[in-house]
C-alpha cells in the first residue's frame, strides 16, 4: 500500500490539535493499561494497521502481555481483562460502532459503576480521539 500524502506536514496545525488530545489524555490521570487497550481496540475494529501496530509496541513498553494483546478481540471469552477494563473495552466497541447503537444505557450505567464520571469522560475523549487518528492514517495510508 502507497502512501497517499503526509497530513501532518500538509495540515500541521490540525496535527497540533490532535497531539493536544493525545498530551491531554498522557497527563489526564486515565490509566496507561485501559488507554491503550483502548487503543488497540478501537484501532482493531477499525482495521488501521498503523494505529495496532504503534499501540501494540506501546502497550508491551508499559508493561502489557504478549497474551493479553493476542486475545483482545475475543476480550468477551476470556478472564484475563478486569472490571474496569471490560467496560472500557465494551465502551470502545459501542462508540467505535456509533452507527449500530452508539454507547448503550447498559454499558453507561456499567461505566457509572466502576469510573467516576470524569473518567467515563475521558475514555469517551480517547475513544474519540483514536478513532480520529485511525480515519486519518487509513484515508491518508499511512504505512507501517
Amino acid at each position: 500500500m502507497k502512501t497517499r500524502f503526509n497530513i501532518q506536514k500538509l495540515e500541521p496545525k490540525a496535527y497540533e490539535a490532535m497531539f493536544g488530545l493525545e498530551s491531554y489524555l498522557a497527563t489526564s490521570g486515565l490509566d496507561k493499561t485501559i488507554l491503550e487497550l483502548i487503543k488497540i481496540r478501537a484501532s482493531q475494529i477499525n482495521g488501521c494497521a498503523f494505529c495496532i501496530n504503534m499501540h501494540t509496541k506501546d502497550a508491551l513498553k508499559n508493561g502489557e502481555t504478549n497474551k493479553r494483546i493476542f486475545l483482545l478481540n475475543a476480550w468477551k471469552e476470556t478472564n484475563l481483562y478486569n472490571e474496569q477494563e471490560q467496560v472500557a473495552l465494551a465502551m470502545t466497541e459501542e462508540i467505535t460502532l456509533v452507527s449500530h447503537k452508539g454507547l448503550t444505557d447498559e454499558t453507561f450505567e456499567l461505566a457509572k459503576s466502576v469510573f467516576s464520571e470524569n473518567d467515563i469522560a475521558k475514555i469517551i475523549i480517547a475513544i474519540s480521539t483514536i478513532n480520529a487518528w485511525n480515519r486519518i492514517a487509513i484515508s491518508s495510508r499511512t504505512s507501517i
